[in-house]
């Protein structure tokens, strides 16, 4: 996949992630394009390329979605556990 699409994906992933997780307003797009494209590695080693769909950049986008939900979910055990 092209870098300018990677790009694209995990932000778009990383917004999807960050909306779901109910951290929108405190982050901004560059954070959502990081959260994304770590997201898409987290969920590509998780999955293993198991999600194979005919347009290739949706089995990214659930791939990377999947993984940013779960990034999200380990910086919000994180940062609840450091301010107790």
């Amino acid at each position: 996949m092209g870098f300018i699409v990677m790009i694209i994906v995990g932000g778009i992933a990383g917004w999807l992630a960050s909306m779901v997780m109910g951290r929108d307003a405190s982050m901004g797009i560059l954070l959502n394009i990081v959260v994304g494209v770590v997201g898409g590695l987290i969920g590509g080693f998780l999955l293993g390329g198991y999600i194979n769909l005919s347009p290739e950049w949706l089995s990214y986008l659930i791939t990377a979605f999947i993984g940013a939900v779960v990034l999200l979910l380990i910086l919000n055990l994180v940062q609840r556990k450091s301010v107790r």
